[in-house]
């Protein structure tokens, strides 16, 4: 860092169609697992907050829901959550997928934007996949946000880590001047339990098929800190909506639910100096994604 050069710090609010690749530019830009990435659609259900020190200052993004046109109970909620997430920040990132054609929920998508648009700096992710087309993203972005220059469009490989800086940059110059909120040491602030709901669940989703990762969350009941605070005891809970998903998810012998534990307790110690021990069940909590007390549970209001 320059001797003289003023730190900057600004919120960023990540918004994007499903799978466009947002969890995993986060995960990349922050250099640590925060958010789920998963092939499946609609696999962040909360506001995830990444932070990224660098000498320009510090970014602190949070990943939102991927939007999408749907009217069931779940799917307005984390439409709700993406919404809210736009009204108290310094800038916005707008990642594209330039694998897939923009169209009607991508227009959806960029009239969030239209009234934010001295904020707004578009990625064109994915620009690695031989079905990439970036300049067809570049007409859509041209046309849906006319007030967004060609030099806060960029293109960029979440997944391989390309062109991950120059987007950064584009952020930092729409952040003010301001002193780091959090220490450099930072890179989320979630807290133990929802942690490892997530991290059961990223594990849990990316095991199972068709429609049983959506109807799957994860609770923890209880964590025991032992032998002097270098042990953490954990019983969490994977919750699924209907009997015969039980039986997919436990798997021949337990098996499934084993894989799935022993996944999620490598990633565990992975995160934390204490040693974790984890006893993961199954449990059927029917038609939970038509419950309010459920779903504001999971899923508070922004």
């Amino acid at each position: 860092m320059e001797e003289n050069q003023e730190l900057r710090t600004a919120v960023v609010t990540i918004v994007g169609r499903p799978s466009a690749g947002k969890s995993t530019f986060l995960n990349t830009a922050c250099q640590e697992p925060v958010s789920i990435v998963s092939p499946i659609p609609q696999t962040t259900r909360n506001a995830i907050k990444g932070i990224v020190n660098t000498s320009l200052g510090q970014l602190i993004f949070i990943d939102t829901p991927g939007y999408h046109d749907s009217e069931k109970k779940l799917n307005l909620r984390l439409r709700s959550i993406t919404e809210s997430q736009l009204q108290d920040m310094e800038a916005v990132l707008y990642i594209i997928d330039a694998t897939r054609d923009p169209g009607e929920e991508e227009q959806h998508t960029a009239a969030l934007l239209e009234k934010l648009q001295d904020k707004v700096v578009v990625a064109i992710n994915k620009i690695d996949l031989p079905a990439a087309k970036p300049e067809k993203v570049r007409a859509f972005v041209s046309a849906a946000l006319p007030s967004v220059p060609a030099a806060r469009i960029f293109e960029m490989s979440a997944e391989k880590d390309q062109g991950i800086n120059e987007v950064l940059r584009g952020l930092y110059e729409l952040a003010p001047v301001a002193a780091p909120i959090y220490d450099e040491e930072t890179y989320t602030d979630q807290d133990l339990t929802f942690r490892v709901q997530e991290v059961i669940r990223g594990e849990a989703i990316n095991r199972l098929e068709q429609e049983i990762p959506h109807a799957v969350y994860v609770t923890v009941a209880d964590v025991e800190r032992r032998n002097d605070g270098k042990k953490l005891w954990i019983r969490a809970f994977l919750c699924v909506e209907r009997d015969s998903q039980k039986g997919i998810v436990i798997g021949k012998g337990a098996s499934k639910i084993k894989e799935i534990r022993a996944a999620a307790l490598k990633k565990l110690n992975q995160i934390y100096i204490q040693k974790v021990e984890l006893d993961l069940q199954v449990k059927v909590d029917k038609n939970w994604r038509q419950k309010d007390n459920t779903i504001n549970r999971l899923i508070p209001e922004q």
